[in-house]
């Protein structure tokens, strides 16, 4: 994990991935952390990325959605940055 010292930017996870996604030679997935999930959503939604059919479990945190370019991410709920 890579955070701002300061706390005023984005803070970066890097995980390795078990296998290749299908279709590509390589996958980078972004988690994005908000205290408005369903806002941020919203917005995204609105500048043209869509909700992703995922099978979510009952604690979910996050929800899944995917660029124009088919890559997946996730909005997170993050009480700590509202």
């Amino acid at each position: 994990m890579l955070r701002d010292p300061l706390g005023k930017g984005p803070n970066l996870s890097f995980d390795r991935a078990p296998e290749t996604r299908r279709g590509k030679r390589s996958w980078l997935h972004l988690d994005l952390n908000t205290g408005d999930q369903q806002g941020e959503v919203e917005r995204l939604v609105g500048l043209g990325v869509r909700r992703y059919p995922w099978r979510y479990p009952p604690d979910a945190d996050c929800v899944v959605l995917e660029d124009p370019d088919a890559n997946l991410f996730c909005v997170v709920e993050d009480p700590t940055e509202s």
